[in-house]
């Protein structure tokens, strides 16, 4: 969601620097870039970790960046959909391709981004507060099949973090990572299927290619 469909990422990173602030500390890029696709259980650690700050700070930190976060999430004109990604939900829905919005975000996060985009475009949603386990692990993608009644491996995922695709490939679904920032040389990719640079090169019939194609292999 955050990356893919909406650019929410520099309200995100508007609260994580306030966090660090508050701990004394500076918030990097670095950071940013290995806390991208995580929830906010998993981000956390990683932050503080990062930072040199203690493990204790971890249920405050967590609670402000949930908090903060809300407040820039309802700021009006705050979240701005990616390029691409009206059209392309607007192409599913009227080929009724079925569709999941799958997030690590929690469910106060991702109503107001479902309300943007439009709720018809999404068959079911999946909040990163109802699952067990949330992205790199494949639990949110297997909740998001079971609720639409179909094989993962009949499904596309499209990912911007490689946190996600790693769901994505976990969960045995056909994984597309569409990254929202410049991947660091030499980073290790998780074995996706496809990349693309955006939405606007994503269509029905490369999302049906690929679907045939995993059938085949």
């Amino acid at each position: 969601m955050d990356g893919l469909l909406v650019d929410t990422e520099p309200l995100w990173t508007i609260a994580e620097h306030e966090a660090a602030a508050r701990l004394g500390r500076e918030f990097t890029p670095e950071m940013k870039q290995a806390m991208i696709g995580h929830g906010i259980d998993t981000a956390v650690p990683i932050m503080l970790e990062m930072l040199g700050a203690p493990a204790a700070e971890e249920p405050a930190t967590a609670e402000f960046l949930l908090r903060r976060s809300a407040e820039l999430f309802r700021e009006p004109g705050a979240i701005i959909p990616q390029p691409g990604a009206p059209e392309l939900l607007g192409v599913l829905t009227a080929a009724g391709v079925p569709t999941a919005l799958v997030s690590s975000s929690f469910r106060s996060l991702v109503d107001p981004v479902v309300a943007l985009l439009g709720a018809r475009h999404f068959t079911v949603t999946v909040a990163g507060d109802e699952v067990e386990r949330r992205k790199p692990h494949p639990d949110p993608y297997l909740a998001a099949t079971r609720l639409l009644g179909v094989d993962p491996a009949a499904c596309v995922v499209l990912e911007d973090s490689l946190t996600g695709a790693a769901a994505g490939v976990a969960a045995g679904c056909v994984t597309v990572l569409v990254p929202s920032m410049p991947l660091p040389p030499g980073q290790d990719l998780p074995p996706v299927q496809a990349r693309v640079a955006n939405l606007h090169e994503v269509d029905l019939a490369l999302l049906a290619g690929l679907v045939r194609r995993s059938d085949v292999t």
